[in-house]
């Protein structure tokens, strides 16, 4: 049974900054693209960030780039996503997501986890 659970959101003032975690199981997750997304209330679920079965290759949403890094470890199952000068819009549920290959689109990804709230406050 495959679990994908993130952690590290929280409430913070615009500036500041969240790191992000998120530990899959139960599947080869070395072979696996990871991806973050998010969801705004009454807003489509949109592509954040993604990165390669190896981390050697990334790809950022252009409203985060700059400002948030994603990263892996293999070794410990996770992924993880360092959000930076942080600004009230990227107030939303950040989902963590896996899949065969990295993408920026929703339908590619076979595995999903929960979601974490990061509010952003002005």
């Amino acid at each position: 049974q495959v679990q994908v659970v993130e952690s590290g959101g929280g409430l913070v003032q615009a500036g500041g900054s969240l790191r992000l975690s998120c530990v899959a199981s139960g599947l080869a997750f070395s072979r696996y693209a990871m991806g973050w997304f998010r969801q705004a209330p009454g807003k489509e679920r949109e592509f954040v960030s993604a990165i390669n079965w190896s981390g050697s290759s990334t790809d950022y949403a252009d409203s985060v780039k700059g400002r948030f890094t994603i990263s892996r470890d293999n070794a410990k199952n996770s992924v993880y996503l360092q959000m930076n000068s942080l600004k009230p819009e990227d107030t939303a549920v950040y989902y963590c997501a896996a899949a065969t290959f990295r993408s920026k689109t929703t339908h590619d990804y076979d595995y999903w986890g929960q979601g974490t709230q990061v509010t952003v406050s002005s």
